[in-house]
């Protein structure tokens, strides 16, 4: 390829690198002149353009890109149409990314014009997340390179998205007089919390005293049992693992397995065990697991659930990135092309669960009090369904059969949540985890007790989300003060999916870095009844 200025005269065939506005019209950075160009060019007096004339062994920037997308085997990953020399990544299935950097270099080296970016290895993603994008820098570029570097692609494994597999899991928990069973029991849901990001299940907890053969015989157990998964074995100590022969590393030999590696260069993390019974990894979990924020247990769980095998030097390979800096979730690198907003999809999390304590003890259900003969949280979902037209998640806990049959026969889903006693984090998690919400670009967050919020409020929402390309949270208002509902993307699933406690997600929307869009909704964004007069003075009628 040549790049230069040409005499407009003998310009045909180039392609522009710039824009050109005339009097009748503009030609666009990239298009190809020909004779007729040329006389527009002429009349206009432009006597030179910068252009490039290509080579006979050139290929054009996004025949370029979409050669070298080809070049990678397609599993797991999808890939956008090239458009200015841009060709994006996209995964198409939960899982773990892993990239091959040599490899990434090596291509990389071809030639400048040819680049490929791609995230950091063994980082788990979600489906639609983008994990690469090929990048022309040229208008052009040699066929020839461009045949080198799919040969790069074609010959090795540059880089792949491993699907999560589902497994089932055992949690073998040790007692001391000093661990509170709180804190067991708050680990158990952490860790099965963990899991479903992967879409595996903890399956059974057994509680053992801190001794070698009473963990081995637990872990035996645990093999023994009969699942419909792949297995794997997680052990919480109650006390810190010091060595090699302590209690953890000496059960799972007693259990006649082998110790892989004790000790991984990941801060915090440090103290993991791993090993293996037979086929099943048998995991010693570090004290920080039992906290939701990211540490060396999750790079050792993530390999497992994708099917690998960590062996002592990948474990070993971890020290650099392994001092891990306590941060939100950040998005994920964004994609260059924008969504037609038609596409952008929204679901909607109604939160139905509390307990409802202002109303008093033994008091009416505040959703189940009737405004215009219906019971609010009916009320409520047909005000979801009217604004988004289908994908609705009903959260239900407190009162759960009355709830439930108060919403009869609406086209919606519902998910119980168990645990709804620890707080609003965990119904939050329970939604979004749903597969009609995790399939979505974003969520939107309504609470079933705001009978002020309408169709149209969710409607003008979703309209500034779409309009965001999906890339923005966005918040419900009234005269400047935050309200609800909020519209959480796709970005900040994973930071909430790792909520506690009785927590929404405000902290999430003022740490995620995202940009955040405030609707006014006027007073509806503040008007939920949590007691009974406050039922009554929004017009509804106590019931229940």
């Amino acid at each position: 390829m040549k790049f230069g200025d040409f005499a407009t005269a003998e310009a045909e065939g180039a392609v522009l690198a710039h824009s050109i506005r005339l009097s009748d019209g503009s030609l666009a950075k990239g298009h190809v002149l020909d004779r007729a160009d040329l006389d527009r060019l002429a009349a206009a007096n432009i006597v030179h353009v910068t252009a490039a004339k290509i080579e006979p062994d050139d290929l054009m920037e996004n025949e370029a890109a979409t050669r070298l997308a080809r070049a990678i085997a397609p599993d797991h990953l999808t890939f956008s149409e090239a458009a200015t020399g841009r060709v994006n990544v996209h995964s198409a299935v939960d899982g773990l990314f892993v990239a091959n950097r040599a490899a990434v270099d090596r291509l990389n080296s071809v030639d400048p014009a040819i680049t490929l970016a791609c995230l950091a290895d063994h980082v788990p993603v979600r489906h639609g997340d983008m994990v690469a994008t090929f990048k022309i820098i040229p208008l052009a570029v040699s066929g020839e390179k461009v045949a080198a570097g799919a040969d790069i692609l074609q010959q090795t494994t540059v880089f792949e998205v491993k699907p999560f597999k589902p497994h089932a899991v055992s949690l073998v928990a040790t007692e001391l007089p000093s661990l509170k069973t709180s804190v067991m029991d708050k680990t158990a849901r952490i860790l099965s919390q963990r899991l479903q990001l992967a879409g595996s299940t903890l399956e059974r907890e057994e509680r053992v005293a801190h001794r070698a053969p009473d963990v081995a015989e637990a872990i035996g157990k645990a093999l023994q049992a009969a699942d419909q998964s792949s297995k794997l074995v997680i052990v919480f100590g109650a006390s810190a693992v010091i060595d090699a022969g302590d209690v953890i590393p000496e059960a799972i030999r007693l259990a006649g397995g082998q110790v892989i590696q004790v000790g991984m260069p990941v801060d915090p993390g440090n103290l993991l065990v791993l090993g293996r019974v037979g086929d099943v990894h048998v995991v010693g979990a570090p004290g920080c697991a039992r906290s939701p924020k990211e540490n060396g247990f999750d790079w050792v769980l993530d390999r497992i659930l994708a099917g690998e095998k960590p062996t002592p030097q990948e474990i070993s390979g971890m020290g650099v990135g392994g001092l891990l800096m306590e941060i939100q979730s950040r998005p994920r690198p964004r994609d260059i092309a924008v969504k037609p907003q038609a596409q952008i999809s929204v679901a909607v999390v109604l939160l139905a669960a509390g307990k409802a304590r202002r109303m008093g003890e033994g008091g009416p259900h505040k959703l189940l009090a009737e405004f215009d003969g219906i019971p609010l949280v009916r009320r409520s979902a047909m005000t979801a369904l009217a604004g988004v037209g289908s994908a609705v998640v009903a959260v239900t806990g407190h009162r759960h059969g009355e709830i439930v049959q108060a919403l009869a026969g609406l086209a919606i889903e519902r998910v119980h949540n168990p645990d709804y006693v620890s707080g609003m984090a965990s119904s939050l998690v329970a939604g979004i985890s749903a597969p009609v919400a995790q399939r979505a670009d974003g969520v939107l967050v309504m609470l079933a007790d705001m009978p002020g919020v309408t169709s149209d409020d969710l409607k003008t929402l979703i309209a500034a989300f779409r309009k965001a390309n999906g890339q923005a949270i966005v918040r419900a208002v009234s005269r400047g003060k935050r309200g609800n509902p909020v519209i959480l993307p796709r970005a900040v699933f994973d930071a909430v999916m790792r909520l506690e406690g009785d927590v929404g997600a405000r902290h999430i929307i003022e740490t995620a870095g995202l940009p955040v869009i405030d609707v006014d909704i006027g007073d509806a964004a503040h008007l939920d009844v949590d007691t009974p007069d406050a039922v009554i003075a929004a017009g509804g009628i106590l019931k229940g």
